[in-house]
């Protein structure tokens, strides 16, 4: 008589059930963010069509955008404020995006796009090219400030340890590197006085009074960074976990943060180079969308990416209509929503931790 042995099941396939639900969930739960921040988008959008110094209701932006008929409000919408929109959803995504990656580069919650010296770069090549070469219009600002951006974040990249940098030493690079760049912009601006008068338009972060035809010529590059960026979400995700595990999974950690550095570059220098340096978007989004879709790249980015132009657009409807009717320029009002988040984080957090 043989006896039968009956193989041990391995587990409850009614428990692994259970178990795969909340994860869906999760994932369904963060896909609804997704959509939730394209609706709040295009909210955004509408908002900076429609208000102003002279309020333009809904219909007729929706005629002067696809039905326009040579009114006055038709001109308003169509060439002064859908390309003020549109730039301000590019540069937007580029800061939000700029912002997501150097965070997770740098395992710093308090990093800013700016610490790896893109904006101190780009304002020292903008004063350099208004006090020193004479160039006094939007466009030519653009392409030294592209440069700036450029080299500032290769010589952090360099100074933090080339193939070796570290977290640690590109902060520290970067803070050098800024000191630097800014006390020879306040030097040259106090040398001219004709520099300061010019760089001051330049250097407050404003949507106001930009040619499209900049963002037309940056485009290319910002999707460059865009997409360099999230091509980059597996291997930043690896990296958030530490260099031993990133290793681990296979990780090649110098490639990532070469790439990562050179699609922060890439974002926020031509963020800057068409608006100038606007703060604190970079800083601001990633925490908020971290709270709710957690620190997954995978996630992060595309939610930074969607969040930091309606941040942007708000701030700039906000900036219209505080003070009619004059405005206050939109890197003014991030600034100020910025310093108190910073405020809100340090309290939040032990110096030692940081």
């Amino acid at each position: 008589m043989s006896i039968g042995i009956r193989p041990r099941p391995r587990g409850n396939p009614s428990l692994a059930v259970e178990g795969r639900r909340p994860a869906r969930s999760r994932a369904s739960l963060r896909a609804a963010g997704l959509l939730l921040g394209l609706a709040l988008l295009a909210t955004a959008a509408c908002l900076s069509l429609a208000i102003g110094t002279k309020q333009i209701p809904l219909d007729q932006v929706w005629s002067g955008l696809f039905a326009p008929s040579g009114t006055e409000n038709d001109a308003i919408v169509r060439e002064l404020r859908l390309p003020r929109t549109l730039i301000g959803i590019a540069v937007g995504a580029a800061l939000g995006l700029g912002g997501a990656v150097m965070q997770t580069l740098t395992r710093n919650p308090l990093a800013d796009p700016g610490l790896l010296g893109v904006n101190a770069g780009a304002s020292a090549a903008v004063v350099t090219a208004i006090g020193v070469l004479g160039i006094t219009t939007f466009s030519g600002y653009l392409w030294f400030a592209l440069a700036g951006a450029g080299l500032a974040a290769t010589a952090v990249h360099a100074l933090g340890g080339g193939r070796r940098a570290t977290p640690v030493r590109l902060a520290l690079a970067g803070t050098a590197v800024n000191a630097a760049l800014f006390g020879y912009i306040s030097g040259l601006q106090l040398w001219d006085l004709g520099t300061l008068d010019e760089m001051r338009y330049w250097s407050v972060g404003t949507l106001a009074q930009r040619d499209p035809s900049l963002l037309l010529t940056v485009a290319p590059l910002l999707a460059a960074g865009a997409l360099l960026a999230l091509s980059l979400a597996r291997p930043l995700g690896a990296i958030a976990l530490g260099e031993d595990h990133a290793r681990a999974l296979g990780t090649d950690i110098r490639r990532t943060r070469l790439l990562s550095v050179v699609a922060i570059t890439l974002l926020c220098g031509g963020a800057t180079a068409v608006c100038g340096p606007i703060g604190f978007i970079g800083l601001m989004i990633p925490h908020a969308a971290r709270s709710f879709c957690g620190p997954d790249p995978r996630w992060l980015l595309p939610y930074c990416a969607l969040y930091a132009p309606v941040l942007l657009l708000v701030s700039d409807v906000i900036g219209r209509v505080v003070v009619p009717p004059s405005e206050i320029e939109v890197g003014i009002v991030t600034a100020f929503l910025g310093g108190l988040l910073f405020i809100h984080l340090v309290r939040r957090r032990k110096a030692v931790r940081l």
